[in-house]
């Protein structure tokens, strides 16, 4: 484009101006095109921000700084919904696209005085995708379109530069052969070398016009061998460069991209096509991108680089050393001035930091595409608390801004972004953050060496809650099986332990103790790496980069503790956890599992013991072994949550998973056996032992249920066992009294699990009561107590008016809510086929992630409708991994819960997502919430 081009399209634009604060104003545009587009394409001067849906985010942009009057080369955009068409008709261009485009192309022909495809004036344009959502880097793009073998000797003449147009017709060959026919760039690229090699040339600066016409010829000869030669017609180039771009919207890493971003496959692409400004035509040119604030650090100061003499994809496609943007200033001070200039406006108006794309052709600045800057969990939150203490947001505005998976790598441990990685395989990111250490097999081993001071990863086929005590030994866990709601991953996020699973890459051999990724084998007591963020597992150690609650985040969650309505409780398990929770501001205890204190190695042998007895008395001997210290944990819960309520969950799980697996059992048996025919006759001890394995595996048989998750497990266990729940109950109220005595203000919520029928909840409250009065005695008033139940079976959410008559509080289990509602196992249907699903979009999502509200909902709403009903102070809650779910908590608060309930290293992001659900959904009063029928749709208006 020559300098009277530009200055033409200024004129055509029409007036601007600023405010004071520098926000972009527009005026009607008088010289704009009269002709109306109603199809596929619009001009830039058509379109604007607000029409980011149909033009693709780029579109818009481009859309909106045009109408502004700021320098943008003219051009036109081809819509999402022609790509939409575009699939919808088998990957056929849309009737009257091209024709559409012309119409366009010649609209900018008349404004610029060049014609495409003419041999003395060409016009040459840039073909670059723009989907609606940012996706930097995943789709295709092509340069100097319109170059041809005619059209090229035209550009040499009309600039007087053989080389800058031999070195531009180079790259849209390269370009072309790569995106269009899909030929490897390295096949290019060694070409390049090749000639260079040839004629001397160090740097591409330093080739001359015949080292490019000679790399011309070459690519075309390498072009023809693919069966299509380079095309001449630029009509032809142009459809061809368009379909590329709609095609490049599913290629394998824009398809990657979306799934991890959410991002919808519909949304489609758009196309933009603009008029070639060019960086490439001397020193007084340059390319470069820039940032209108450090995307690092948050710093607001311009942070970019660019090139001298180069174009387009050189500064992104790290093909030349770029120079930081501050050299920029010395080397060209007025275009810096402009540059800078308009980088501030820009944030102003879009009030967010920018990433903007420029060109310098012969000291004119040319702006080329701005957007929403990717930015560190760090800067994120830096930037957010910036722009309002500089009034350019509100304090609503920048929680809803807030992106969720920024919380989480802030709060855990991370891997630098520039460490030097051997990845060896991928699984599921689990459980965020990283860890490294020592690779270690089994649970008893990994505690074993933590507690000699060794950092480890456990790494298993898959983790039961008997290896508890190696997942909280190890700095992280990796498995081969398993999902994203698997036992090693619920309980790593919990702990707020770094966890890839489902690691099919990794073979795992227990007997030779190593894991086998593709040619490299980790031997135990080798070091090796998680990303539990990413996936990713790593051979060696690498430096890790600690977690922190930084000033800006205590800040925007201060925001949004003032907005939110929902409360926000923590799953913990023990007072270590507790005291995490509080530090990261849980509102109470909402989940207590006590099974997973009965799981240490000091207590597993006297609860295996209680569930060996062969009578009540033999098990009340166990369980007052028991006792003390159960009590010991709740009186360290309740001293950490000082004031705030604890729900503590009697036992839940089946009593066989406290027992060593009888496969393991049979084989210890055999050779004990096999070792006592070789021993002396005087073998007393082992054949104790040998006694003592026989035992435990004929109750390990008689408790054997071919489905657990339905069977004796729960309140059917404290029904059938009422002394178990006795003794839990009797440590919980001689805790309280402990602390009472201590001036701890004690709030206990005695929790009944997997209540189906209220006679059940009835029999077990009853002696919860009488326990509690027997203890407490004339203190009960000062320790006001709840007993309530959770509601996982939907046979409770149905009959939910009559629970409600002798339940204080609901909590909503909705792991095991979601996995009897859909009648499959949490591991089986993700290990086998839930994958499939959502790959197939036979479910939007999975629905242990992210609550189904069409189900699942439904049976909440039902309940909280009929509880409600019966008794109007009901609490009710979410308390399964779904309270952690940023689209689950938006359905949470439009459904009129009283609070959520997560693992403490969640807590952050849920009193965050809370706050962005009552912006966006306003306050949900409970007679609107509970007098309702049961039909949310909210998804529409949950974060992506």
């Amino acid at each position: 484009m020559t300098n009277s081009g530009a200055g033409n399209i200024a004129n055509h634009i029409g007036s601007t101006h600023s405010n004071e604060s520098g926000s972009i104003h527009r005026e009607a545009s008088g010289g704009a095109s009269s002709r109306a587009s109603a199809g596929w394409v619009k001009l830039f001067e058509q379109g604007n921000a607000e029409m980011k849906t149909e033009l693709g985010g780029k579109g818009a942009n481009l859309a909106e700084m045009t109408n502004a009057g700021l320098p943008v080369p003219p051009g036109f955009t081809i819509t999402t919904e022609a790509c939409r068409a575009y699939y919808a008709a088998g990957a056929a261009l849309p009737e009257g696209l091209m024709e559409e485009a012309r119409a366009a192309l010649a609209e900018l022909e008349g404004r610029l005085g060049k014609t495409f495809g003419d041999a003395g004036q060409p016009l040459l344009v840039s073909v670059r995708s723009g989907s609606v959502t940012s996706m930097p880097g995943m789709m295709d793009t092509i340069l100097n379109v319109g170059l041809n073998d005619d059209t090229v000797r035209g550009v040499a003449e009309a600039t007087g530069n053989g080389r800058f147009a031999y070195d531009c017709y180079r790259r849209l060959i390269q370009m072309f052969g790569n995106v269009v026919f899909g030929i490897e760039p390295i096949r290019f690229e060694k070409l390049l070398h090749e000639m260079k090699r040839q004629t001397g040339a160090e740097h591409d600066r330093d080739v001359g016009e015949d080292g490019w016409i000679m790399l011309v010829e070459q690519y075309k000869a390498l072009i023809a061998k693919s069966g299509k030669p380079f095309p001449q017609s630029v009509g032809e180039q142009l459809t061809l460069a368009v379909e590329a771009v709609f095609r490049s919207w599913n290629n394998h890493r824009a398809k990657v991209y979306r799934k991890v971003n959410r991002i919808p496959d519909e949304q489609g692409t758009a196309v933009n096509i603009q008029a070639m400004v060019f960086g490439n035509k001397g020193d007084d040119c340059g390319t470069g991108v820039v940032f209108t604030r450090n995307p690092s650090t948050g710093e607001k100061s311009l942070f970019g680089e660019y090139l001298t003499n180069a174009q387009g994809e050189d500064v992104v496609a790290g093909v030349r050393t770029p120079l930081p943007i501050a050299e920029l200033e010395q080397q060209m001070p007025d275009v810096y001035a402009s540059l800078k200039q308009t980088a501030e406006r820009l944030e102003r108006h879009y009030r967010d930091m920018q990433d903007i794309e420029f060109t310098v052709e012969h000291g004119k600045l040319y702006l080329l595409q701005t957007r929403g800057g990717k930015r560190s969990a760090q800067a994120a939150m830096k930037i957010s608390a910036d722009l309002v203490d500089e009034g350019v947001l509100t304090r609503e505005e920048a929680i809803v801004r807030i992106e969720i998976g920024h919380l989480d790598q802030l709060l855990h441990p991370a891997i630098p972004a520039d460490a030097s990685l051997d990845v060896i395989a991928t699984g599921l990111p689990a459980s965020p953050g990283a860890a490294t250490g020592e690779a270690v097999f089994d649970a008893d081993r990994a505690e074993e060496w933590a507690r000699s001071g060794r950092r480890v990863i456990l790494i298993r086929s898959e983790t039961t809650p008997e290896d508890i005590h190696g997942v909280l030994a190890a700095e992280g866990v990796l498995t081969s099986r398993g999902g994203m709601t698997s036992h090693a991953a619920v309980v790593a996020r919990g702990m707020g332990k770094p966890c890839v699973c489902g690691c099919e890459e990794a073979r795992i051999d227990f007997e030779a103790r190593e894991l086998r990724a593709g040619s490299v084998v980790i031997r135990e007591g080798e070091a090796i790496s998680i990303d539990g963020s990413t996936g990713r597992v790593i051979r060696g150690e690498v430096p890790l980069r600690a977690g922190e609650m930084s000033a800006e985040l205590v800040r925007l969650l201060g925001w949004a503790d003032e907005i939110r309505s929902l409360r926000v409780a923590a799953n913990a398990d023990n007072p270590v956890d507790a005291a995490k929770a509080r530090e990261f501001g849980a509102e109470g205890i909402g989940l207590c599992r006590t099974e997973h204190m009965f799981l240490a190695a000091d207590r597993l042998p006297a609860v295996r013991e209680m569930i060996l007895a062969e009578s009540k008395e033999e098990r009340e001997i166990a369980l007052a072994k028991l006792l003390p210290m159960q009590q010991d944990d709740f009186e360290g819960m309740f001293r950490a949550m000082d004031g705030l309520p604890v729900t503590i969950r009697l036992l839940d799980p089946p009593l066989h998973e406290f027992l060593p697996n009888a496969d393991e059992l049979r084989q210890r048996i055999a050779e004990l056996t096999a070792a006592a025919a070789d021993a002396e006759p005087d073998g007393s001890d082992r054949r104790a032992q040998l006694t003592e394995l026989e035992t435990m595996l004929r109750k390990v048989r008689s408790l054997h249920e071919a489905n657990p998750m339905l069977g004796q497990r729960g309140c059917r266990l404290g029904v059938l066992f009422p002394e178990i729940y006795d003794m839990q109950t009797e440590a919980v109220f001689r805790a309280a009294l402990v602390c009472i005595g201590e001036g701890v203000r004690v709030v206990p919520e005695v929790m009944v699990p997997l209540v189906g029928h209220v006679n059940e909840l009835r029999f077990l409250r009853e002696r919860i009561e009488r326990t509690a009065a027997a203890i407490l005695g004339d203190r009960a008033g000062e320790c006001p107590y709840k007993v309530g139940t959770m509601i996982e079976v939907p046979r409770a959410a149905l009959t939910a008016a009559q629970i409600a008559e002798c339940a204080d509080f609901f909590s909503f289990g909705t792991n095991d809510l979601t996995q009897m509602t859909y009648g499959c196992s949490r591991d089986d249907a993700e290990g086998k086929f839930l994958t499939h699903y959502v790959e197939h979009k036979l479910l939007p999502h999975n629905p242990f992630q992210t609550l189904d509200q069409d189900g699942v909902g439904q049976l909440i709403e039902w309940a909280l409708r009929q509880g409600k009903a019966v008794r109007g102070n009901l609490k009710t809650g979410v308390c399964g991994e779904h309270g952690g779910d940023p689209q689950s908590i938006f359905f949470c608060h439009a459904a009129g819960l009283d609070y959520v309930s997560c693992s403490p290293y969640r807590i952050p992001l849920a009193r965050i997502a809370a706050a962005q659900a009552r912006i966006a959904l306003g306050p949900v009063r409970a007679e609107e919430a509970h007098g309702r029928e049961p039909t949310l749709a909210v998804q529409e208006a949950s974060p992506a």
